[in-house]
């Protein structure tokens, strides 16, 4: 059976960027592993991202689009728990070798679960004013990265 691509709600859209630019995170942190790099230098980008990135695009989230639907119900719960335990993932000073192996692999099936379930019952379930806002709160910004160790190439 072939799969349909996801008409993203045009002010869903500069989120659903971000989660591309997230993917690509996972991929650089898998491509560093299987390079042989040393883990601190990916730690170090890593963190830079969370800051940059991620936690800002949390705030977003939580703020404004999981509202829509609710903090009871068991999407919204269900993202919020993953957003805590990446959260952690991202802060581990102590096992971050172990952390950013478990970050490569959850943060990409998190975002994957934002995309094609919880986004597409956040669209149908938002009004246009909404969504509106959600636009109006995160311009779709050109995505700045850091250059200063590029550690996948």
């Amino acid at each position: 059976m072939e799969k349909k691509p996801i008409k993203r709600d045009k002010n869903i859209q500069p989120l659903s960027r971000d989660h591309h630019h997230t993917l690509f995170l996972c991929w650089k942190i898998r491509k560093g592993f299987s390079k042989g790099v040393a883990p601190n230098r990916m730690k170090t980008y890593s963190d830079w991202f969370f800051e940059s990135h991620v936690l800002p695009h949390f705030k977003i989230e939580e703020k404004y689009l999981f509202p829509v639907l609710g903090e009871d119900h068991d999407m919204i719960k269900r993202a919020l728990a993953e957003h805590r335990r990446l959260e952690r993932l991202f802060r581990d000073e102590k096992d971050f070798v172990r952390s950013l192996n478990l970050i490569e692999e959850e943060l990409e099936l998190h975002v994957r679960y934002e995309e094609r379930e919880l986004f597409n019952e956040i669209q149908k379930q938002a009004s246009p004013e909404q969504l509106e806002v959600i636009l109006e709160v995160h311009k779709d910004e050109r995505f700045q990265e850091n250059t200063s160790d590029e550690f996948w190439k």
